[in-house]
């Protein structure tokens, strides 16, 4: 049965809202599990749809998960199968990372094409590109990846464009290999650098992650860990901006300010009120914003593609006239018809959005196209007159828990039907 949200809208925002642990961190956690046959546990976990998606990968390959509350512990003594198939690659992207583990702690692994949000083409060419660097033969037929690692070895990768993941495959491809590898032109993220400190309390030897050149010297045999992930900086970022587009004061617990730098500094070219701790970022909004002139989004530090919906609907409300460039997915304007549905004035030619503040929003059904535009209609239903119903709403579980829950404990009016 289709998952829907109806949202009573008009309600300002208050109170403290607490952030878990960052999904694009965790994943290639889980997946780094597999280069040693090892125990874990992992804290600040949160069992997200895309999450659960993972572990049903790593059982397939003969891993054991458990979760339990904010913790996931890991066996992968076990593991017997190198193969992942067609219906679970479908369900998540992210299922790309366990081919570089595979190859680094195998040398062999088969994965059916990944899947995932249908933002754009994402091509693995970047991954599969690097593989050949370090020696894999890969071959590419009836929709799957084949990889031969016999002659894999340790050199140097420079990647065409600094992917994310790219970057954390030939990581942990690149962990067991003899001598040192050299990683350019890496992505700088902080879901990096997490994926480098927990590889290191593996007992891998690598420096370098948050700038753009990564070093790994392979070591003989790694081992099992207890570690803690990040908070996710996108949904402290979607708290952020809901408090900004609706009004109100919300501390968030487990906002850090360097991984979310890029959305206060823009902010602060509003009439938005931000302060700022250690892990924690208060957000208070009285009165309608002004418009932020131009944004565009970019690879860490800069503006995310993932917080550039819920920013779409923060412009779609201020006073004035914003231009937004999308650098990074093509099809990541799902929302904009659904949002001109709710009365949005926004025209759009190829990558570039332009945005004209209108006073206020209207409840209307609206669908939503993947995860983030469905996290940025939320914000938009919770802002707009009268009631919204939002329909393919299970995607918003790929990577918010519980987030009715959440936004109704800040004063919001959100059920599940």
């Amino acid at each position: 049965m289709e998952e829907k949200l109806l949202i009573n809208g008009g309600n300002t925002l208050c109170g403290e809202v607490k952030v878990e642990g960052a999904k694009n961190a965790l994943l290639p956690l889980l997946a780094a599990t597999v280069l040693s046959e090892d125990e874990y546990q992992i804290s600040n976990y949160v069992d997200l749809e895309d999450l659960k998606n993972m572990r049903e990968i790593l059982s397939l390959l003969g891993v054991e998960t458990k979760s339990s509350g904010n913790e996931i512990f890991i066996n992968s003594k076990h593991i017997k199968n190198t193969k992942i198939t067609h219906e679970l690659t479908q369900k998540l992207r992210a299922s790309i990372f366990i081919l570089g583990a595979l190859l680094g702690k195998f040398k062999k692994a088969e994965i059916a094409y990944p899947g995932g949000c249908q933002i754009g083409s994402r091509p693995i060419d970047i991954h599969i590109k690097g593989f050949k660097a370090l020696g894999a033969k890969v071959v590419e037929k009836h929709g799957y990846i084949y990889c031969n690692g016999e002659n894999l070895k340790a050199g140097e990768v420079l990647l065409d464009f600094p992917s994310v993941g790219a970057t954390e495959s030939l990581m942990m491809c690149a962990c067991l290999l003899d001598g040192e590898t050299i990683l350019k032109n890496v992505a700088k993220e902080p879901e990096i650098v997490d994926l480098q400190n927990f590889l290191v309390a593996m007992g891998a030897n690598i420096n370098g992650a948050g700038s753009d050149c990564i070093k790994i010297v392979g070591v003989k045999k790694m081992h099992g860990c207890a570690y803690k992930a990040i908070p996710d900086r996108i949904v402290a970022g979607t708290y952020i901006l809901a408090t900004a587009v609706c009004g109100g004061n919300v501390l968030v617990d487990g906002a850090i300010f360097e991984h979310n730098q890029s959305l206060v500094s823009f902010l602060k070219q509003t009439a938005c009120q931000i302060e700022t701790y250690n892990d924690k970022i208060r957000v208070k909004a009285n009165k309608r914003l002004s418009s932020i002139e131009n944004i565009e989004t970019k690879p860490f530090p800069f503006f995310p593609t993932d917080l550039q919906s819920q920013m779409l609907v923060l412009q779609s409300v201020s006073s004035g006239v914003s231009i937004i460039q999308e650098n990074m997915f093509e099809n990541r304007y799902g929302i904009v018809p659904e949002l001109k549905k709710m009365g949005a004035d926004i025209v759009l030619k190829g990558k570039t959005a332009l945005v004209k503040g209108v006073d206020t929003l209207f409840g209307a059904d609206v669908c939503a196209s993947d995860l983030r535009a469905g996290a940025g209609l939320v914000i938009a239903g919770m802002k707009a007159e009268g009631y919204t119903t939002i329909s393919n709403a299970g995607l918003i579980a790929r990577g918010y828990k519980n987030i009715e829950e959440r936004y109704n404990s800040l004063g919001a009016d959100i059920k599940r039907i």
